[in-house]
């Protein structure tokens, strides 16, 4: 019997990435959450990047409005304020995806190593994977 396992390979403007990578960027702010189980996060640098520099497990998951959000992960959400409520304008509700184990690539990935028909998500794209015996 397989094990399938669901990841999702998320678009991260580069700088983000990187702050994400460094570990000073603690939560992914979104407006839309995955709807499966998702295990790993990976990375899409997006462009001019256009690679999948690593990923991430998830911790947990804060749905709440995006006023509520700023408030609770401001200081360890790595971006600032005018361009947090600029991407969450028009929005009632917002995700706080926290972000736990982070894995940096030495170099950055190939989409197409991940996907053979990858295009680049709006947001992102779920990624199926066999449980391998030695996770």
């Amino acid at each position: 019997m397989k094990n399938i396992l669901t990841d999702a390979i998320l678009s991260i403007k580069p700088i983000y990435a990187n702050n994400i990578l460094s570990g000073g960027k603690k939560v992914e702010f979104r407006k839309k959450i995955f709807k499966k189980s998702v295990e790993r996060v990976y990375i899409y640098s997006s462009s001019p990047q256009k690679m999948i520099v690593g990923y991430f497990t998830i911790k947990e998951i804060v749905e709440d409005t995006p006023a509520n959000l700023w408030n609770k992960f401001k200081e360890v959400g790595g971006i600032e304020k005018n361009d947090f409520f600029e991407y969450f304008k028009d929005t009632c509700i917002g995700y706080s995806i926290i972000i736990n184990n982070i894995v940096k690539f030495e170099e950055g990935k190939d989409p197409i190593e991940f996907m053979e028909n990858f295009s680049a998500p709006q947001s992102y794209i779920y990624l199926e994977r066999i449980r391998k015996n030695e996770e």
